[in-house]
């Protein structure tokens, strides 16, 4: 895909507008406002993840989605080596990693050391209107995963 000819500003702008927009998604999950995530799409926005054959689109389905975690959930996402290539004034695309530490049945205080429950990458296609970038598509690549934990319910 050609890359647009954009003034260097507005290139930096572009670029910290979808890095914000990754960094805010993994603020959401993991500080109390997963349902909230479904803002960041745009209003036909859609989350794949093609392991499973999961595909949610749209902001309210998107809501919903997000939104059906359960409430006992402590989780803290890293996410790392963003990068972003801004295609013209209204396209770009990113790729970045991730680190999920999760586990369910938390009811306070701190939950001793553990290995990430997932590990993989975003591939995102974002759209600008109205000024405004947002997510167009997030596709999840997770070659590392595992069931979420349960507190009080793991081997000893």
């Amino acid at each position: 895909m050609p890359t647009e000819a954009l003034d260097p500003m507005e290139h930096l702008l572009a670029e910290r507008a979808c890095e914000r927009l990754i960094v805010e998604f993994v603020r959401r999950l993991d500080l109390g406002d997963p349902s909230g995530v479904a803002d960041l799409f745009t209003p036909d926005g859609v989350w794949e993840w093609p392991h499973g054959d999961r595909e949610v689109r749209g902001r309210d389905a998107l809501r919903t989605y997000f939104g059906a975690r359960p409430e006992d959930r402590l989780s803290r996402r890293m996410s790392t080596n963003i990068l972003v290539t801004v295609h013209s004034a209204v396209e770009a695309t990113a790729t970045s990693y991730f680190a999920t530490y999760r586990v369910d049945g938390h009811t306070g205080g701190m939950v001793p050391p553990r290995l990430p429950a997932n590990v993989g990458h975003y591939e995102d296609t974002f759209r600008r209107a109205d000024g405004v970038w947002l997510l167009e598509r997030r596709i999840v690549h997770l070659p590392f995963g595992g069931e979420t934990a349960r507190l009080g319910q793991e081997r000893q």
